[in-house]
């Protein structure tokens, strides 16, 4: 099995490349997702939230008022981290459940947004990741997700800086530019992984896809 962290700042493209990667045959554990399905009604991950943020994070119907519970913890880096210590280990040992369950012959790829932010480079093979410019982060939080430019600075803002994340990576893709120049990168990621999987992998091939 060949353990790969893939992660980018927000609104570098992370999920194009994660779908991508997973067409070509990668099982992807998606952080995200999983970070989700932790706090959903019922759940002890939903149970601690409210325990910390109070009833006021919930909708009418239950479940997790994310839009409300974002606007709290992404103005407060002491509420984030009260958050981020209720939901990581849950997405920690629901994303090691999913891994155990891969083929022993698997390329898995774990999606994780906040992977250099928590230090858990070394829990993988190799890491990739999603470059692109604050610029370009900014103007498509603004443009494709309808972020207000203070919003998106402050979600920004808490993540680590582009240098931080290069600074952990195995393999860089460059997503500065049009989702047409994208493919061909990731393709070349996924030939990369594959021939490290079978330990047939250069050394000279670190940061070759950027």
């Amino acid at each position: 099995m060949l353990k790969v962290g893939l992660t980018g700042g927000i609104g570098a493209g992370k999920s194009e490349v994660s779908r991508l990667l997973a067409g070509y045959g990668a099982i992807v554990v998606d952080a995200d997702r999983i970070a989700r399905e932790v706090v959903e009604p019922g759940t002890p991950g939903l149970a601690a939230v409210v325990a910390a943020f109070g009833e006021s994070v919930l909708t009418a119907e239950g479940t997790l008022d994310r839009p409300k519970l974002g606007s709290i913890v992404f103005a407060d880096p002491a509420k984030l981290r009260t958050l981020n210590s209720i939901v990581h280990p849950l997405v920690g040992a629901r994303s090691a459940e999913l891994e155990a369950a891969a083929g022993a012959d698997a390329i898995v790829v774990h999606d994780v947004p906040l992977l250099t932010e928590n230090g858990l480079a070394p829990l993988y093979d190799l890491v990739v990741v999603v470059d692109a410019t604050p610029g370009t982060q900014l103007s498509r939080l603004t443009a494709l997700r309808g972020m207000a430019e203070e919003e998106a600075r402050a979600r920004m803002a808490t993540q680590a800086t582009r240098e931080q994340r290069l600074a952990v990576a195995t393999l860089v893709i460059d997503n500065d530019g049009p989702l047409e120049a994208l493919e061909p990168q990731v393709r070349k990621v996924w030939d990369e992984l594959t021939a490290r999987a079978a330990g047939g992998a250069s050394g000279g091939a670190s940061g070759g896809a950027a």
